[in-house]
């Protein structure tokens, strides 16, 4: 089985480390990420394990390689670009979405009509080049057919996931579980960028109240776009939220404020933004998700130099 993990940054060489257990993986990274792996290995500790990992990655592919699944693990404001690159290669592919946020999964389709959703609720975070620790983990990663639907080559995918170490599971109905994820990373990225705290300190009141309206309002957009969510109410999900998400992630640093601190454009436009965008197809007036996405575009500017 050959796999190739574009854009792969930590999500994507921590996924590609473990598959190279079970597949042949390739990985398309950043040169010092690919030049650090080629030296001395991939390593990674946490709860995925501690080892160095050595497998193929370069800035690009050889010519003419072909594979079973491309598994893309970029930015989301990097979708676009990565598909357009790697066209030849997605194109009649099986293509993975192991992304955050809404509409990756529509920017694939433009590509190859064989999307498989992917939902992952775990902690990766850099210690260095081609160095990440695996800190916290939410839920089982969910795979498959987006928007809905499960088949034969989503189940092999699960298996291989299953076969290397992840915690992985089948979902018919992944754009729902996408949709989960969102709500989750809507809530606490965003916020805790702002504030500069890991995820547990924002179940004071203060911070807690602003996670409500965001829910809420993230809840009536659902709604609208006819996204059936495994959570009747938003009090049903905050409830979910408080007891087993935010406890299970307390300790882990939002990828925002990663993003910030490396002076990298966020994705709040594929999250609290997306929202915003979608909420205002349907005439809604979404003022704590349109705030927050307003707060971390000011952050970027600031961390970029703007004024």
């Amino acid at each position: 089985m050959r796999i190739l993990v574009l854009g792969a940054g930590a999500v994507g060489l921590s996924v590609a480390a473990q598959l190279s257990a079970v597949a042949d993986v390739r990985a398309v990274c950043r040169k010092r990420h690919a030049e650090a792996v080629r030296e001395r290995g991939f390593r990674m500790t946490g709860i995925w394990g501690g080892r160095t990992v050595s497998f193929s990655c370069g800035e690009d592919l050889p010519r003419q390689e072909e594979f079973d699944y491309v598994i893309v693990t970029a930015k989301s404001t990097a979708t676009e670009d990565i598909c357009r690159q790697f066209a030849d290669v997605i194109r009649d592919r099986e293509t993975v979405s192991l992304q955050n946020g809404i509409g990756n999964e529509e920017i694939i389709a433009r590509y190859t009509d064989r999307i498989i959703g992917g939902m992952i609720i775990t902690g990766f975070e850099w210690r260095g080049d081609a160095a990440v620790h695996v800190s916290v983990e939410a839920a089982p990663m969910r795979l498959g057919r987006y928007p809905e639907g499960m088949d034969e080559q989503v189940m092999r995918l699960v298996g291989l996931f299953r076969g290397a170490g992840v915690n992985a599971e089948a979902s018919s109905l992944i754009r729902s579980d996408i949709w989960s994820k969102t709500l989750y990373n809507s809530a606490l990225n965003p916020l805790g960028a702002i504030m500069d705290v890991p995820y547990g300190a924002l179940s004071d009141p203060h911070a807690w109240r602003i996670i409500e309206r965001i829910v809420e309002e993230a809840y009536r957009v659902a709604e609208a776009e006819g996204v059936v969510l495994p959570w009747a109410a938003p009090g049903d999900y905050l409830l979910h939220l408080q007891s087993a998400q935010l406890p299970a992630t307390a300790a882990h640093h939002s990828s925002m404020l990663q993003d910030l601190r490396q002076r990298r454009k966020t994705e709040i436009d594929f999250l609290n933004g997306a929202i915003v965008a979608l909420g205002g197809r349907h005439g809604m007036n979404l003022p704590y998700n349109a705030c927050i996405s307003d707060l971390i575009r000011f952050r970027e500017r600031l961390a970029s130099g703007g004024g």
